[in-house]
């Protein structure tokens, strides 16, 4: 990746972070920031420039080095990025390890469901790697993505080693949200609040990159460039079947529904009934609707009849949801409350005659 490829709204944190012995003053960055706003792509690009024998003064790599070319392959010995195996078997990024290593560090090829967390074990992979020297002495970048994936045992093994840390070595951490990260490890990085664009550069990015309907996309995407960039790949159908059955809310299947969802990940199901709920209150008060402005005639009529303060209850229940949705005993009566607790509000009248 090179400083072209540098999302245009995070121009000027780019430069800043790239003046000279910026990054020697710290040991460790925490980059945070709203999901889908391009975090992984600029630690990424910063861990290259860093990298590259040949970087020019504003941060562009050469492209052509032995540098470059490990960065390029996933292969370069001054390197490591550690995120969960289910999000590595996701960006095709499992590869980049041996078996040996991804055995160490939690993977398995025995059919279990990949991990959302990142482990322990993965941290302890990084003992050889930050406490030896580096290939031609040089300097050494660890990448954790996203930083709120370790687990308590693993937050544990890495603060030792952010109290105790190793010379010429950069650790550097991704985070959508700080709060599930120990205030331990938030008080030894030094943290960067991570750009996010307006709507009007973000539509504007949209369209250069050939997306209809970039408004759509934005508002379904929480206004999250990279997230509408990929809404129609990753979402589009489950969330347009979601979407659908709560617009008819006289033949809203709770159970049927939780049973066609509940695969996807809940943490995005979730935030699907949050945005709904959202319109829901905002229409009940204002008559604004921020995300389905495709559904307004839908939600003008639930939000003549709904019962605001249920709708509050179902907000902050939500919110809950939203903390629990990584890790639920079973994912299917998880959808089955959420989408019961919905039918009562949608459809007053269905509660009712049950």
């Amino acid at each position: 990746m090179t400083v072209a490829e540098i999302f245009p709204w995070q121009q000027t944190i780019w430069q800043q972070i790239r003046q000279p012995d910026s990054l020697r003053r710290h040991h460790a960055l925490l980059l945070k920031g709203r999901k889908g706003t391009g975090k992984l792509g600029f630690a990424l690009a910063l861990v290259r420039s860093m990298l590259c024998e040949q970087v020019d003064a504003a941060g562009r790599v050469c492209g052509k080095c032995q540098d470059c070319y490990w960065f390029e392959q996933g292969l370069h010995p001054n390197f490591r990025l550690l995120e969960p195996e289910a999000l590595s078997v996701q960006d095709g990024t499992a590869d980049r390890n041996s078996e040996e290593k991804q055995e160490e560090a939690g993977g398995t090829k025995s059919g279990k469901k990949p991990s959302q967390q990142i482990t322990i074990a993965q941290i302890r992979t990084l003992d050889d790697f930050i406490y030896l020297s580096a290939h031609q002495n040089r300097y050494k970048v660890v990448l954790i993505h996203p930083a709120e994936a370790m687990n308590a045992a693993a937050a544990n093994a890495l603060l030792k080693k952010l109290e105790e840390p190793p010379p010429e070595v950069l650790f550097i951490l991704i985070a959508h949200g700080t709060s599930m990260i120990p205030a331990t490890i938030l008080s030894r990085c030094r943290q960067i609040a991570m750009p996010t664009p307006d709507r009007k550069l973000a539509k504007d990015w949209l369209i250069q990159q050939g997306i209809a309907q970039p408004d759509f996309r934005l508002a379904m995407s929480s206004f999250s460039p990279l997230l509408a960039l990929h809404y129609d790949e990753q979402q589009s159908s489950p969330h347009a079947d979601f979407i659908q059955s709560l617009c008819v809310p006289e033949k809203f299947d709770p159970i049927g529904l939780a049973e066609k969802l509940y695969k996807q990940d809940l943490s995005s199901v979730t935030s699907w009934m949050q945005k709904w709920c959202y319109d829901l209150m905002s229409c009940h008060l204002s008559g604004r609707v921020r995300y389905h402005l495709q559904q307004m005639d839908a939600i003008k009529r639930q939000a003549a009849v709904i019962d605001p303060v249920a709708v509050g209850f179902l907000w902050r229940d939500l919110a809950a949801s939203q903390q629990l949705a990584h890790h639920p005993l079973n994912p299917r009566l998880f959808l089955e409350e959420m989408f019961l607790i919905c039918a009562e509000i949608i459809h007053p009248a269905s509660s009712e005659t049950r």
